[in-house]
């Protein structure tokens, strides 16, 4: 083992000091890698010290100790030393490391490090390669050491507070710089020399998301060697800079996007062969799509124009871009039909994208030939006649023809689908049965045929094994709810809204453990609300209104967490994972992995509060909370568990027959915006601790049987009459009756409220002529005197009572005699 040069205890995480104590025996050791370890505590650092033949460590992911930095300047022959994602943070020291005069490689990316550069890193004169990306450091880097290393080759400052010249001449005579990556800082202007001219040929420059007032840099008008350009995110303004693609023959991929370029897109005047990626996105570029982009860049592998202002057809000449992998033109004002040559002749699309544009017509021809196609957008378009059976030849992971003109049925071929995670076909003019076929799609983790005239039952068998949300409210479907969602507890969405589904909420509901959102407004349910849903711990959104639901409100609702998650809003298991790598920030494999995170179709629900429907989608999915009971035929109390629901945003428990008073908990619900209780029979007063929810903004309980003084403070002072019409004997603003005026009423009280409670009246007045009656009893049975006087009177009132009858009846018989005669 005396030869051995090259360590790897990746992941080993403990007993590590004991184990490095030993590698001193290994005298020609050059490379250790100990990456995703717990390296903290001296015994490791002085462990690592005496390793001084050491030229490569590799510490990527691992913990250190807090002063490992400040430790290591012993190790003279290191080369290479690799520190990304060690937590540490503070100041770099100035003293220990900078010692490593033969250092060439070091990478401190994704720390939590800070403040200025040391200067002692300018002694460092051998460093080749630096990465101090995604830190915290600050200052100008032209005060900086970093112009002092004259060998340096890459060079990574992206996601820091730096200041960075946008000239870039104090790189002047770095003759071996070839990457710079600089983006997410702050773009500063400088005076610059007339006739400077940089010694360096760069191969990547990156500086996208930065702050200030950026330009494109003069510099990169003698650049003629560049691979990848990232001037994204920059609010750049003025014409397309054909000339970088001119100049640059090398050019691999320009990245352009989201800034604010004019103009028709200028392409070069000869073919660029190597260019495979172009992103012009989200700029304000105009005209035609030029017919010839695929003769002068016929090995696109990414091409993206969306989000721009380009008219006209598509062109049929990007049918011949046979390495075409994305092709995105969304977000435009194309119009016509799609050419029939994209879909015979480009075999390589991955991703095709062509939503927000005016495209009518067919989608495609009968005949295509997309064998890797997986990802398909033409919703929002204007595209109609029957969905072509042609789509069930291709291997489609997600399918979203939303918001178009289709008509007709559901395809029986669609069944063949198999791939499919998403498919989208809302806002169309689809009719007919679901086809059993689509039993057959066991992929689905999204299935929206929302707002389409379907009608039948829901195929019982239709149950995929990762169903995450489905969409079919607004159709015409009917009958009870089948087992076709029986115990498939990765559903996350489920929306019946506005159909002709009827019989009862099924009670295996609660199997639906993963349930954030249950919408069944405007169907024929009846029965009671089943206390299964009290066992659904992740429920956040429930609307049941507009039903024949009766019964009592169960109390078990109040046990709802009403949780915040993520589940509303993403598509979990679709979309791949983002790395971060070095050289290929920028590169073509890179983009594409950074693509298909907005690739997923969005999740949207729709729910009524505030006296409207809103759309909610994002991260404002993910925290609204809300209970809609309203236009049923509930009966009973509010229960005041309900007052548990410390998280709810909206509660509508309107045109119900509700009876009881409002629960006093209701001042709990410290985040509800919307509290709708009118058209029931409530009674009582308001409680006065509603005036602490200072998040209410609408608040309604009108058509009730309430009493007393309305609150003026809080919101309460800024409802207006119409939130309490209907309750004759409310006061007070903003209703036009005076509580003094009140006072002579005879159900007035002393009270704060200026009005009695009639129901506790009435128990009192019973409560009191019990009372009597009882002490009464007692007395007589106890005292024998009183008794023997009791019923004496009694006697005699009763024989006079009898007596004054008798006449008076002798009387009005006899007077009624005379009447006669």
């Amino acid at each position: 083992m005396c030869r051995l040069e090259a360590l790897y205890l990746d992941g080993i995480k403990s007993n590590v000091s004991n184990m490095l104590q030993s590698l001193t025996a290994f005298s020609n050791l050059r490379k250790l890698f100990l990456r995703n370890n717990s390296l903290e505590g001296m015994l490791v650092t002085y462990a690592l010290r005496n390793l001084s033949q050491l030229e490569g460590l590799y510490l990527d992911f691992s913990s250190l100790d807090a002063n490992f930095l400040q430790s290591i300047g012993g190790m003279t022959s290191l080369k290479f030393l690799t520190l990304s994602e060690c937590g540490l943070n503070g100041t770099l020291p100035a003293q220990g490391w900078c010692e490593l005069k033969n250092l060439e490689k070091f990478n401190l990316k994704n720390n939590k490090c800070e403040g200025l550069v040391p200067s002692c890193l300018g002694n460092m004169t051998s460093l080749r390669f630096i990465d101090l990306s995604y830190n915290r450091f600050v200052g100008n880097i032209a005060f900086s050491p970093l112009p002092k290393l004259k060998s340096l080759e890459y060079l990574s400052l992206r996601h820091n507070n730096f200041q960075v010249p946008i000239s870039f001449e104090l790189f002047s005579n770095h003759s071996n710089l070839r990457v710079i990556i600089a983006g997410t800082n702050q773009a500063i202007a400088e005076t610059v020399s007339h006739n400077w001219i940089p010694t360096f040929q760069l191969q990547i420059f990156s500086m996208a998301n930065c702050t200030g007032d950026l330009t494109i840099p003069k510099f990169l008008h003698y650049q003629f060697d560049l691979r990848m350009l990232d001037l994204s995110r920059n609010g750049l303004r003025g014409n397309f800079p054909s000339w970088l693609l001119e100049n640059n023959t090398r050019l691999k991929g320009a990245n352009l996007g989201n800034n604010a370029l004019t103009g028709p897109l200028q392409l070069p005047s000869s073919a660029k062969l190597h260019m495979a990626l172009l992103d012009i996105s989200n700029n304000d570029f105009r005209g035609e799509v030029p017919t010839n982009i695929s003769a002068v860049f016929p090995n696109f592998i990414v091409l993206n124009l969306s989000r721009n202002e380009f008219d006209g057809c598509v062109p049929s000449t990007l049918g011949d871009l046979k390495s075409l992998e994305i092709l995105d033109l969304s977000n435009n004002k194309l119009s016509g039909q799609l050419p029939q040559e994209l879909g015979a002749g480009c075999s390589s699309l991955f991703l095709f994208k062509m939503s927000n544009n005016k495209l009518q017509g067919q989608i495609f021809p009968e005949f295509i030939n997309l064998p890797t196609l997986a990802y398909l957008y033409l919703d929002s378009n204007e595209f109609s006649g029957t969905i072509p059976d042609s789509l069930s030849t291709i291997p489609l992971e997600v399918l979203d023809i939303s918001n178009n003109s289709f008509s007709g049925r559901l395809p029986i071929s669609m069944g063949k689908l198999t791939t499919a995670r998403q498919v989208s076909m809302s806002k169309n003019q689809l009719g007919g049965p679901i086809p059993l076929e689509f039993c057959n799609l066991d992929n689905l983790v999204l299935f929206d045929l929302s707002e389409n005239n379907l009608s039948g039952s829901i195929p019982s068998c239709f149950n995929p094994r990762g169903l995450s949300h489905i969409f079919l409210n607004n159709n015409l479907l009917e009958g009870q709810l089948s087992y076709a969602f029986y115990n498939r507890k990765s559903l996350v969405t489920l929306d019946l809204r506005e159909n002709r589904f009827t019989g009862n909420i099924p009670h295996w509901i609660d199997n639906l453990s993963s349930l954030s959102v249950i919408l069944l407004k405007g169907n024929h349910f009846e029965g009671t609300i089943p206390e299964q849903l009290c066992q659904m711990k992740r429920l956040s959104m429930i609307d049941l209104s507009y039903n024949d639901l009766s019964g009592q409100i169960p109390h078990c609702l109040g046990n709802i967490t009403l949780e915040v998650t993520r589940d509303k809003s993403s598509i979990f298991g679709v979309s791949d994972s983002i790395g971060r790598g070095q050289m290929e920030m920028i590169s073509v494999s890179f983009y594409k992995k950074l693509y298909f995170p907005s690739t997923n179709v969005p999740i949207e629900t729709v729910f009524s509060t505030k006296r409207n429907s809103y759309s909610y989608k994002g991260g404002i999915l993910d925290h609204m909370s809300g209970i809609d009971l309203s236009s049923n035929k509930l009966h009973g109390e509010i229960p005041e568990e309900l007052g548990m629901l410390r998280e709810i945003h909206a509660l509508n428990l309107s045109h119900n027959n509700l009876t009881g008073t409002m629960p006093a908990t209701f001042s709990n619900l410290h985040q509800i915006e919307s509290l709708d209780l009118s058209y029931n029979s409530l009674n009582g007063r308001i409680p006065t601790g509603l005036t602490d929810l200072n998040s209410l903004a609408v608040f309604s309980v009108a058509n009730n049987n309430l009493s007393g003084m309305i609150p003026e403070k809080g919101q309460f002072g800024t409802f207006d009459e119409g939130c309490y019409k209907g309750n004759p004997f409310l006061c007070g603003r903003p209703l036009p009756v005076n509580c003094e005026s009140m006072s002579g009423s005879p159900i007035v009280s002393n009270e704060e409220t200026g009005f009695m409670d009639m129901d506790v009246f009435y128990i009192s007045f019973a409560i009191s002529c019990v009372s009597v009656v009882l002490c009464m009893a007692a007395v007589l049975y106890i005292n024998p005197h009183w008794r023997r006087v009791w019923f004496h009177l009694i006697d005699v009132y009763i024989v006079r009572f009898l007596c004054r009858v008798f006449v008076f009846s002798y009387f009005i018989v006899n007077k009624m005699y005379v009447v006669t005669l």
